[in-house]
C-alpha cells in the first residue's frame, strides 16, 4: 500500500527555505528614509566637489549655503548645479559661522563639515566632512572624520 503525501523531511526541507527566502529578502529592505539620506548625501558630497573645481578654474569664490527648501552655491552661475535636496524631508546644517560651506578658489579650504537629517526621522544623521585638502566624505556621525 502507497500513501499519498508529503514525508516529514520535505516539509523540513521546504519550511527551511522559506525561511531562508524571507530572511534575504528582510535584509534586502532598507529603511527609506535612511537610504534616501545617504543618496542626498552622496549627490551632494558630489556636488560640492563639482563647485570647488568650477570655483578653482574660475578663481571665483564660490560658496554653499543650506535654505529653507534646499541649498544654494553663491558664485556660480544660475542652474550651473541643482538646488534641492532629492527627499524633501531632508535638511541640512554646517559647522561655520552663518551655515557657509567655502569651496575656494584656493586649493585649502580649511577643515568644514554639514551634518544632513531628515525631518521624518531626526536620530538619524549623517556628515560630510573635509579637512580642507580631500574631498568630502560621507560618513556616520560617530565614526571619524578625515
Amino acid at each position: 500500500m502507497h500513501l499519498l503525501g508529503f514525508t516529514l523531511l520535505e516539509l523540513l526541507v521546504v519550511i527551511a527555505i522559506i525561511a531562508f527566502a524571507s530572511a534575504g529578502v528582510g535584509f534586502a529592505l532598507r529603511d527609506a528614509d535612511a537610504t534616501a539620506l545617504e543618496r542626498d548625501g552622496q549627490r551632494l558630497a558630489a556636488l560640492l566637489e563639482a563647485g570647488r573645481a568650477q570655483s578653482r578654474a574660475s578663481g571665483v569664490p564660490v560658496r554653499w549655503r543650506a535654505t529653507p527648501d534646499g541649498f544654494r552655491f553663491d558664485g556660480l552661475p544660475a542652474q550651473a548645479l541643482p538646488t534641492q535636496w532629492l527627499h524633501p524631508t531632508t535638511r541640512a546644517r554646517t559647522n561655520s559661522a552663518g551655515q557657509i560651506v567655502v569651496l575656494g578658489p584656493e586649493p585649502l579650504i580649511g577643515p568644514q563639515a554639514i551634518v544632513l537629517t531628515s525631518s521624518e526621522q531626526p536620530d538619524k544623521t549623517l556628515v560630510l566632512s573635509t579637512d580642507g585638502l580631500r574631498p568630502f566624505v560621507l560618513a556616520a556621525p560617530n565614526s571619524a572624520a578625515p
